[in-house]
């Protein structure tokens, strides 16, 4: 395996169109890094042009010493795993496990070796007489990953594999290649993995770190934790998170100690957060995540009064949308502290977790409520 490493990328189309913005990225040796966000921020363009699929209009490439830009795809030591699975329909899984090897001209006892190891590997050694028509989603994915893995490749490269699974399948793969990685590292083979995805919840639960992207730039880098606790901006805070982070327009004030007011409440700032913030006033968006916004009885000091517009029960938590001001807030309750005297259309009162605010510049979005401004990169 080897380091793979970004140098002010840049990707920009015939039509002027400018799709990748200068990005830098270092992806360890044998780490599984996750690309993600939503459509269009530009997370598979960076992959391909990784595999040699898209071009580079600037900056550099490399992967362990080697600068790629100008390297085939067949040159560069990556192997791919596509959405579409992309196995040869005619070939049965043995041969398009194999097939790569042939070409390359390795011995037979080898390829018959690799294939049975990989094959073991990835439980599918019942599939290897059978036709990709005959597999499952489930199945030929992980013949897809076989294909992949076989080859010992220095980086894998994953484009949205599991997008057309269902569910149920998402997760029982996602919990397979996150083994398989682990499996490898314990096995003093460690793989470095690019994986891109929209969906936050396989970054989450499957990077060492995820760079989070927005038209084509790198909004952050870091571990799940890191995220999802110290998120480095609005856009960050936002996307990662189920149900996602509340945000709502505010205004910072200090007089004597420092307040939070919108939809015309105001709120103390718990101390910890008051030492981390300059002395700045003005216009902020106010954050809290919906795990950190309780029920509270009405009259309870720094608690925003609202209404209840609707109420989901997913068996263990209750998700309770209220509506304060012009902004609906999420709070997630667990069922057994759930007052089930409320209902939609109750006036309730939610107290944010005083420690868990975050507080983001109202132009440039930038966590300013950070004990310190350093995003992880």
């Amino acid at each position: 395996m080897a380091e793979l490493q970004l140098k002010s990328v840049e990707k920009v189309y015939g039509s002027g169109f400018k799709a990748v913005h200068g990005i830098n990225l270092t992806v360890e040796d044998g780490e599984f890094m996750v690309l993600v966000g939503p459509s269009g921020c530009a997370k598979s363009t960076t992959l391909r042009m990784i595999a040699g699929l898209e071009t580079i209009t600037g900056g550099e490439v490399r992967i362990g010493e080697q600068v790629v830009n100008d390297l085939v795809p067949g040159k560069r030591g990556i192997a791919m795993v596509f959405q579409n699975y992309a196995l040869y329909p005619h070939m049965k899984v043995r041969r398009n496990l194999s097939f790569g090897l042939k070409l390359k001209k390795e011995p037979q006892a080898q390829i018959e070796r690799a294939t049975d190891e990989v094959s073991g590997i990835l439980e599918i050694e019942q599939l290897l007489d059978r036709l990709p028509k005959q597999l499952s989603g489930g199945q030929a994915q992980r013949v897809a990953v076989g294909r992949a893995l076989i080859k010992s490749p220095e980086v894998f490269l994953f484009d949205e594999p599991l997008s057309n699974l269902d569910a149920k399948l998402r997760a029982s793969m996602r919990v397979r290649i996150t083994d398989l990685h682990k499996r490898l590292r314990e096995e003093g083979r460690p793989a470095t993995v690019v994986y891109v995805t929209h969906d936050q919840v396989e970054a989450m639960t499957m990077g060492d770190r995820i760079c989070v992207m927005k038209d084509g730039h790198i909004m952050q880098v870091a571990d799940p934790v890191t995220l999802y606790e110290r998120p480095a901006n609005a856009f960050v805070a936002g996307f990662i998170g189920m149900p996602e982070m509340n945000l709502a327009p505010a205004v910072l004030t200090f007089d004597g100690v420092p307040k939070i007011t919108l939809a015309g409440q105001t709120i103390s700032i718990a101390d910890g957060l008051a030492e981390r913030l300059t002395m700045r006033d003005g216009p902020v968006t106010f954050g809290i995540r919906p795990q950190h916004i309780e029920p509270v009885p009405l009259g309870t000091p720094d608690a925003l009064v609202g209404k209840v517009h609707n109420l989901e029960f997913m068996g263990h938590e209750v998700n309770m949308y209220v509506t304060i001001g012009d902004t609906d807030f999420i709070s997630v309750v667990p069922t057994d502290r759930f007052d089930h005297a409320v209902t939609r259309g109750s006036e309730v009162a939610l107290r944010p977790n005083g420690a868990r605010v975050h507080l983001f510049d109202k132009d440039s979005g930038e966590n300013i409520s950070l004990a310190d401004q350093q995003t992880q990169n």
